[in-house]
């Protein structure tokens, strides 16, 4: 069973950043495809960012030019840089892991970390 931990999440000003750390508890997460989501009050969840088990990673527009997703190998961790961030991008934000980006539901998911953007 793969345990997954997301920290790093916080209250922040717009137009700062955060970056959101995604691991594996006693595993690591080089053999999957690792996702972003967030669910904002009163909104589904959306798909925010996706890295595939080699390395290729998918944003959605929204936050395309200010989010990014990237693996640290060394650590088995994957990460969310925000940046820019909006008080739209307010959201519990959760890292989910499984064997593709599309097409197929993520097999782990962690509690989620809360972003909060506000002045």
């Amino acid at each position: 069973q793969v345990q997954i931990v997301e920290s790093g999440g916080g209250l922040v000003q717009p137009g700062g950043s955060l970056r959101l750390s995604c691991a594996a508890s006693g595993s690591t997460l080089d053999d999957y495809a690792v996702g972003w989501f967030r669910q904002a009050p009163g909104k589904d969840r959306e798909r925010v960012a996706c890295i595939t088990r080699g390395g290729y990673p998918y944003i959605i527009d929204a936050v395309k030019g200010r989010f990014s997703i990237y693996r640290d190998g060394a650590k088995g961790t994957v990460y969310l840089q925000m940046n820019s961030l909006k008080p739209e991008d307010t959201a519990v934000y959760y890292c989910a892991a499984g064997y593709v980006c599309y097409d197929a539901p993520m097999n782990y998911w962690g509690e989620g970390a809360q972003v909060t953007v506000s002045s």
